[in-house]
């Protein structure tokens, strides 16, 4: 039987795939690249998709062929006409075409197995998330997950070609919640005791005090989060003192109480300002970021029978000595009778803690979180020191710094407490602009 050949010329040519008209929008950016170099894709296959204020679209290919040269990324900016890719495209052309019954056949076995290639590789397409690592998804469900803290390029979508839904966030925070609860339940198991305390003798059990129960969170959090590190150091405070002791009331002529922590509450101001590192706070700092505060808000550690508070002064680069002294006998006050607003322990720069009322040197402050730094403050006393060839009797008070090593170096440290030496040094009337 004769057979009529089926004759085809095949012709090679690149096709470059463009931005369609897309209305008045330009410079509209680019979310999503659903292929890559290499890849087939037949007509119809989505491309890329483009997201403007108010709707994404998705951009598919007019030509089928195989993919050259993808010429955009994620998060570039395109208007109609920019090119998209190049697309080695493969043009049929069909010429007198008889065939017999079994040829027939024959082609429909081969076309019947393109199209499961085809619709393999489609699948296989759709499955696989976008290379990129940016998730796609519309402009509403973006805000929904934005709404509720999520960032939506950690969703695996269960749409095609990955393409994140608002159910999908949904599961994706209850995830989050049944996983952050086992290892909240991990964290919890203590080591409890084998025997009852009441096993070897009399005990008492009193409730804890309100304050030391809500302060007890934040010291854990800040002494769990914050690697720490303690400089200690010694400050001549000699002629600051006898200053201090030596100030009478104009008016009465009385002598004038003015604790040595008004001083060092503007000693510290100073040199705050000479390290604005110390004056921060990192609490984003998964994201690189970090706050410099333009504002000088102290916080002062008050014993109070309920337990410690730290209420801040405020602008205390804008008080003077004097001031300074007569507020912080107010916030104590207000401290120990409970009279204080709680947004007064809020807001602040960096914070003193002293013991020098008490007694005792050296010791190791936690960071009053955000912050990054805190000053402890021991009791001063006498010592024999040997200066200009001779021992004399000075007044020296020990300070221990704790500093959050994530933002700031031991160098750093080193040079600020140098810094604080000198404002309460000998020269401290010109370092604090008496």
């Amino acid at each position: 039987m004769a057979v009529n050949q089926c004759l085809r010329n095949y012709k090679m040519s690149d096709k470059e795939i463009k931005v369609p008209n897309i209305g008045a929008f330009k410079d509209v950016e680019v979310i999503e690249v659903l292929v890559s170099n290499g890849q087939t894709v037949s007509k119809n296959d989505l491309l890329i998709t483009i997201e403007s204020d108010k709707s994404s679209v998705e951009i598919p290919s007019s030509f089928e062929g195989k993919v050259k040269s993808v010429n955009i990324k994620v998060g570039d900016k395109v208007s109609e006409g920019d090119t998209i890719l190049i697309l080695e495209n493969i043009e049929e052309i069909k010429e007198d075409i008889q065939v017999q019954p079994k040829i027939e056949k024959e082609e429909e076995k081969a076309q019947t197995k393109k199209e499961t290639i085809v619709n393999d590789t489609l699948k296989q397409n759709f499955i696989e998330k976008n290379v990129s690592g940016v998730s796609a998804a519309s402009p509403k469900v973006r805000k929904f997950a934005r709404e509720l803290g999520v960032d939506i390029n950690e969703i695996n979508g269960s749409q095609r070609q990955g393409r994140v839904v608002e159910n999908d966030v949904k599961i994706f925070i209850s995830s989050k919640i049944n996983k952050s609860t086992e290892v909240k339940e991990a964290k919890t198991k203590k080591i409890k005791s084998e025997f009852p305390h009441s096993d070897f003798g009399e005990v008492e059990v009193k409730n804890m005090p309100r304050v030391k129960k809500l302060a007890s969170t934040y010291l854990v959090n800040s002494w769990t989060t914050i690697p720490h590190v303690t400089n200690h150091d010694e400050v001549d405070i000699t002629e600051m003192d006898e200053f201090r002791s030596s100030l009478t009331d104009m008016y009465t002529g009385e002598k004038k109480k003015v604790t040595p922590l008004s001083f060092i509450v503007k000693a510290l101001v100073s040199s705050l300002k000479k390290f604005p590192n110390f004056n921060s706070s990192i609490d984003d700092i998964e994201n690189g970021k970090i706050t410099i505060k333009k504002y000088f808000h102290i916080g002062i550690a008050v014993d109070t029978p309920h337990g410690l508070m730290v209420p801040k002064i405020r602008n205390a680069d804008n008080k003077n000595i004097s001031h300074i002294s007569d507020e912080l006998k107010i916030v104590s006050e207000q401290c120990r009778n409970l009279k204080i607003d709680k947004k007064e322990f809020f807001g602040g720069s960096m914070t003193i803690t002293s013991l020098g009322g008490i007694g005792g040197s050296f010791f190791t402050p936690i960071i009053n979180f955000p912050e990054v730094a805190i000053l402890g403050v021991g009791k001063s006393q006498k010592k024999q020191i040997f200066i200009n060839s001779k021992f004399q009797t000075r007044t020296i008070l020990p300070i221990s710094l704790s500093y959050d090593h994530r933002i700031i170096d031991g160098a750093e440290a080193a040079r600020f407490n140098n810094d604080l030496k000198e404002n309460l040094g000998k020269n401290f009337a010109y370092k604090l602009a008496l």
